[in-house]
């Protein structure tokens, strides 16, 4: 079982003031191609994995925004870490039909 949840918010600045989603989605890209558990949501994406393993996805998302023509990436990252394990569909069963 995860022992993290990690949610993430990128905020890109973009070369020229263009609009920043296509940078989101390369950003989200580099989740997808993880092949973690994730959940894409309106103004954040929550990821579920090993703590190192997440963090590692997170640096690989900025090198992927530079890469791409970002001169530089904030992010909002809140992350929820329990050595027993916690899981997004645990968290969200009781709101769920």
């Amino acid at each position: 079982m995860a022992n993290t949840l990690l949610s993430i918010q990128v905020i890109p600045k973009t070369p020229n003031n263009e609009d920043s989603i296509p940078y989101v989605d390369t950003a989200i890209e580099v989740i997808q191609k993880s092949g973690v558990k994730h959940q894409v949501n309106p103004l954040e994406t929550t990821m579920e994995g090993e703590l190192s393993e997440l963090l590692d996805i997170v640096r690989q998302m900025h090198e992927a925004l530079v890469a791409s023509g970002s001169p530089s990436v904030i992010s909002q990252i809140k992350i929820a870490h329990n050595p027993g394990g916690i899981s997004m569909d645990k968290l969200t069963e009781k709101y769920r039909p």
